[in-house]
């Protein structure tokens, strides 16, 4: 069965909680501990939420059961925290199953009358990768190089990091090669979301003012911060997202992004030194202080 064939079954396939009890959890010295938490990785969030929200049946699926149009930022603060926890909780298996089961009713139908549902285990299992993408991504390009042998660990890591949710994992890739013709794949098939459209419009039109400040003032208080959303949020996405979002992209934009990165890259022997509260979110900041772990002397390369 295709992926594609395998989204449009629609069919839920949990795997058995007293199978999910006995699946491995992360440490903390695993790869995935070291990166994902990371305060930089917020450079990725327009990556992470909107290659997720570019697939029609994920995208739909936000559009029927979130409040992503009326509260933007309230859906992100909620469904953040607990795949965090996932990854750095004492108990991971529960926040794995918790995350799961708030999709059980999370189901309905496409542009073309065909159905969809989340806990569907090729579309629950794309928007996990769009989390390992995340840690790849952000890694590679704001904080260090990460070699092949350590993509191919945090590839590694990421399956076990799925097994965690109990959901069937009957297309995940095995191996990094395929996990990367996976990726590509799925880019090709993205089309322009409401969601996904709605959720860039900042990209396109400029970072909405607080109603108490004069528009003609806003807009020239916040040209720069516009500037640098459009250069470097823009700049972390697939070149599909950016055609389907219709952002603007040029050879220009894409040096300045690349001296941005580098520098961010040089800077992370300074990051290293912050204390860990300003350099891990608080859900990785508490995994790691109750395992007794810095990391920031952990996988620096």
């Amino acid at each position: 069965m295709t992926i594609s064939e395998g989204m449009a079954e629609a069919i839920p396939m949990i795997v058995d909680d007293d199978v999910a009890d006995l699946t491995p959890r992360l440490g903390a010295d695993s790869l995935v501990w070291k990166f994902y938490g990371d305060v930089r990785g917020v450079l990725g969030f327009q990556r992470l939420a909107g290659t997720e929200n570019c697939i029609e049946q994920l995208g739909k699926a936000v559009e029927d059961h979130s409040v992503i149009f009326s509260d933007f930022i309230g859906r992100a603060q909620r469904s953040g925290p607990p795949i965090m926890r996932t990854v750095y909780s004492t108990d991971p298996h529960h926040w794995g199953r918790k995350v799961r089961d708030f999709h059980r009713d999370i189901k309905g139908t496409i542009s073309d009358g065909s159905r969809y549902h989340a806990l569907n285990p090729e579309l629950f299992y794309w928007a996990h990768a769009t989390f390992v993408d995340q840690v790849l991504y952000i890694t590679d390009t704001f904080i260090r190089r990460l070699s092949d042998e350590e993509k191919e660990q945090i590839f590694e890591e990421s399956k076990i990091w799925y097994q965690l949710y109990g959901v069937s994992a009957r297309n995940q890739p095995q191996t990094y090669a395929e996990f990367l013709e996976y990726w590509d794949a799925m880019l090709d098939q993205f089309v322009p979301t409401r969601t996904i459209v709605y959720a860039t419009g900042y990209l396109r039109k400029g970072i909405p003012g607080p109603r108490r400040i004069p528009k003609p003032l806003w807009r020239i208080l916040s040209a720069p911060l516009n500037a640098f959303t459009r250069t470097i949020f823009v700049g972390t996405l697939p070149p599909q997202m950016r055609d389907v979002c219709e952002l603007e992209w040029n050879d220009k934009l894409q040096k300045r992004f690349d001296r941005f990165a580098a520098f961010m890259r040089f800077a992370n022997p300074v990051f290293n030194r912050l204390p860990m509260k300003l350099l891990y979110t608080p859900w990785a900041y508490d995994g790691f202080t109750a395992m007794g772990v810095d990391p920031r002397r952990l996988h620096n390369g």
